[in-house]
């Protein structure tokens, strides 16, 4: 079963940032005709969609708690998807998914086919 790896979470301090990427662990799923998204999840509480880049145009959709700080992209030559995140805040403490939706399909924020196994951001004060 395909599942995508991401990586590059970590500790850091308030108002400092990180950039996590996401790839597929099987080279056959390419992300080319993909939606591609990025949620995040804290214990106790439901997965969050953050963002998100449509396949076809490359709109890139922002939730309201991230948008000005984070910025999604997408390397199509090397199969990665990356989320850039600036201007941390503890409130962004949370473990991150990166999820790819059904091929040819808009972004959703229900709609994912795969997943991936997460990565842990911690922000201190």
């Amino acid at each position: 079963q395909v599942q995508m790896v991401e990586s590059g979470g970590g500790f850091v301090q308030a108002g400092e940032s990180l950039t996590l990427s996401c790839t597929a662990s099987e080279s056959e799923l390419s992300f080319t005709w993909r939606a591609m998204a990025w949620f995040r999840q804290v214990p106790g509480a439901e997965r969050e969609w953050i963002s998100c880049i449509s396949w076809n145009d490359g709109i890139k959709n922002y939730a309201d708690s991230v948008r000005g700080r984070f910025t999604v992209s997408r390397d199509m030559e090397k199969n990665t998807l990356f989320l850039q995140m600036n201007t941390l805040k503890p409130n962004d403490t949370a473990m991150y998914y990166c999820a790819v939706q059904p091929k040819y399909a808009p972004c959703s924020r229900s709609n994912v086919e795969y997943w991936g196994r997460g990565t842990q951001v911690t922000v201190s004060s």
